[in-house]
């Protein structure tokens, strides 16, 4: 049996890693966070009104499936960040699965399965209240894909960036250059307005003992640990740090930030900062961007 809890209740215990999804506080657009493989997420979006719902990078499709039984719903769209295995590998057999599904990807990355080819700026729908817009933040992969989720007034917008923004951090350079990172944190995500909740690809560990699952946020405490080696004085980020730290002991993920948040405490988003420039040495936004990845690659925290 899957188990749905609230984000900030107590964590039940679960008879299978495989088994486990984490609701945020009720309102029209649900959000669940699915754990798969060792450290992705996959998301759950549902509109209440319709039980009608949407899966982010779905890479283990009989997990995903199980999740949309527990809670009723009826799967019409699969949206897909980029074409890596662990964020598009489940896509083909989802297809098997549910065959009137839309699996939707990046132009300019070759997804597996992709039915319906996006652009950046390209709109979606789903049920009655919630609408999807379709940003590119090419780096991580050149075709990548966020997708910036809004539902009926009152419900906190939502962005899920799979490998470009991460909690403190972002993705590597595997087809893109500093320039589109920076373009792709800074302007396209950094410019949605700051209350929106921030879900990305990776943050969790899930061990297994005695039958309990436990929840392990390593992402999370790495960025940060890594972030504050940049700003040792920046207060946000020790405060957040603190929380992750509580967050892993209780068993809660630390997913989702915010916008917001990401500004104060990202070292990747805060390079415009003429003091985080210096302090890498560097003159420009961009050369921080790249040489504070390059840092963030040869740390060994």
């Amino acid at each position: 049996m899957i188990l749905a809890s609230k984000y900030r209740g107590k964590p039940q215990a679960k008879s299978e890693k495989a088994e486990l999804a984490v609701a945020p506080r009720r309102e029209n657009m649900q959000i669940l966070h699915i754990p798969c493989l060792e450290d992705n997420y996959s998301y759950m979006i549902i509109d209440e009104a319709t039980k009608e719902a949407a899966v982010v990078d779905p890479v283990e499709p009989h997990k995903i499936l199980r999740v949309a039984q527990e809670n009723g719903v009826d799967l019409k769209l699969v949206l897909t960040t980029h074409h890596h295995w662990d964020h598009a590998g489940g896509n083909e057999k989802m297809k098997q699965l549910v065959p009137d599904i839309k699996i939707f990807g990046g132009s300019l990355d070759n997804v597996q399965a992709c039915t319906n080819k996006l652009e950046n700026g390209d709109k979606l729908s789903l049920g009655a209240d919630i609408n999807i817009l379709s940003l590119h933040t090419p780096c991580h992969t050149k075709g990548h894909i966020s997708y910036y989720v809004t539902g009926k007034e009152g419900d906190d917008p939502a962005v899920f960036t799979g490998d470009t923004l991460f909690i403190a951090g972002c993705g590597k350079f595997f087809e893109g250059t500093a320039e589109q990172m920076y373009q792709s944190l800074c302007t396209t995500l950094g410019s949605l307005p700051k209350p929106t909740r921030v879900y990305c690809g990776h943050e969790v560990n899930v061990l297994v003992f005695l039958h309990f699952s436990f929840l392990r946020s390593e992402y999370t405490k790495k960025n940060l640990q890594f972030a504050s080696t940049v700003e040792p004085d920046n207060v946000s980020i020790s405060q957040k740090l603190a929380w992750a730290e509580q967050k892993r002991k209780t068993g809660l993920p630390t997913v989702p930030s915010t916008i917001g948040e990401e500004f104060d405490t990202n070292p990747f988003m805060r390079v415009d900062l003429p003091e985080i420039q210096e302090k890498v040495g560097c003159k420009s936004a961009v050369e921080a961007l790249r040489k504070i990845r390059q840092l963030k690659d040869e740390w060994r925290g």
